[in-house]
């Protein structure tokens, strides 16, 4: 079978993230700028090799004072470590539409072992005549273990950031020529 390499339609997805804060509600964020491919046999993606990437200088929590806290040395360090990086392992299917995604995530160089649960939302032909392929990805990991560690100790006890981070990504991959 022939390899198939698919792009990212970056109008059509997009990358975010969701903090408990003060112990009370969840800050949402995102990133503006990120790249995607993936490879597979065919159009079978448990054959798929992914690699994605997000610029850390795009993080987006709409709150500049908080974007550039974000960016700096206490967090993501965008100067440094201009980029978060994934390369997937296994991609395994779990039912009809539901996968789970393995691989390993690169912040702030420490490279951990994730898993995400993946929604797949099949393959189709766009008005264009180009093939599409659409998931809905979600998981969770831990922030201290990327030595994203930045914390705040809040009078009534507890932390002003959780270390708990939910991920949640719509994808939308273009089939290539």
């Amino acid at each position: 079978m022939s390899t198939t390499k698919w792009g990212l339609d970056p109008t059509h997805s997009e990358i975010g993230f969701k903090v408990r804060h003060m112990m009370l509600t969840n800050v949402s964020g995102s990133f503006n700028e990120f790249t995607a491919d993936a490879e597979t046999e065919g159009e079978d993606f448990t054959t798929a090799k992914i690699n994605f990437s997000a610029a850390t200088k795009s993080i987006n929590t709409n709150n500049e004072q908080r974007d550039q806290h974000l960016q700096s040395p206490d967090f993501f360090d965008k100067d440094k470590y201009p980029a978060i990086t994934f390369k997937s392992t296994n991609f395994v299917k779990q039912d009809e539409d539901t996968f789970k995604l393995e691989g390993d995530l690169t912040i702030k160089d420490v490279t951990k072992k994730v898993a995400l649960q993946v929604e797949y939302g099949g393959v189709s032909k766009d008005p264009w005549g180009n093939n599409k392929a659409g998931f809905s990805l979600s998981g969770k990991i831990n922030r201290e273990d990327f030595g994203l560690t930045w914390n705040a100790a809040l009078e009534t006890g507890g932390v002003l950031v959780s270390n708990e981070v939910k991920l949640h990504a719509e994808i939308q991959l273009v089939k290539q020529a």
